[in-house]
């Protein structure tokens, strides 16, 4: 039974063990036409991030202001180029996750962090809405010590936000980015593909304070 909805991480020694051939990917963004695969140009910097359901997600990104491209994949577990269904088993530690590969001339980490706070629930631990798994939970995995600091900075000043407003404590993992595997190229970009598709994704109706222009 490889679909589960499990809450509990699975240990590096039980994960799946995945396979030394990368995902195959289209060459361009289905949106925006952008490279989906770096190196990227100069002033461009990359974030990843996991908020449920990666098709919603993805999308938020690719709306917002001074974002070059995107794409879906998983991050923060053990296997090595996951499928989709060996995520979904739970059995790869994994979450569903966006690289977003922002412009830095025209927008800044913050406001790519406040995209990422105020577009789900960050208290819902292995979970978000109806979709339940390990690989739905909240996170941000780090690329160096700047994002790092902000990530941490950023999330205090969103808790105090929550708190206010009658919310939990923020359940986000926050780690470094060990890998980012690409997902499947069914699952790129897959709400400009199909704009009445599924999408989870739902806010806490909090602002956050960060990334706004003063």
């Amino acid at each position: 039974m490889l679909f589960r909805k499990s809450a509990t991480m699975v240990s590096p020694t039980d994960a799946l063990p995945g396979r030394t051939e990368r995902m195959r990917v289209p060459a361009k963004h289905f949106v925006n036409g952008a490279p989906l695969v770096g190196p990227w140009p100069a002033g461009v910097d990359t974030l990843v991030v996991g908020m449920g359901c990666f098709w919603g997600a993805e999308r938020k990104f690719w709306q917002a202001a001074g974002v070059y491209s995107t794409s879906v994949g998983y991050a923060g577990g053990y296997t090595a180029n996951p499928t989709y269904e060996e995520t979904c088993s739970g059995l790869t530690g994994h979450t569903e996750v966006v690289m977003v590969a922002f412009d830095t001339a025209r927008t800044t980490l913050d406001a790519m962090l406040r995209v990422f706070w105020e577009n789900h629930d960050p208290t819902q631990g292995m979970r978000q809405g109806n979709d339940v798994g390990t690989q739905y939970r909240s996170a941000i995995y780090f690329a160096n010590d700047v994002q790092h600091a902000a990530a941490e900075s950023s999330r205090s000043a969103f808790q105090a936000e929550l708190t206010k407003a009658g919310f939990g404590e923020i359940t986000t993992e926050i780690a470094q980015l060990r890998d980012y595997f690409y997902a499947e190229e069914y699952h790129q970009q897959y709400l400009g593909k199909n704009p009445n598709g599924y999408c989870g994704l739902g806010g806490t109706g909090v602002s956050c304070p960060v990334g706004i222009a003063r």
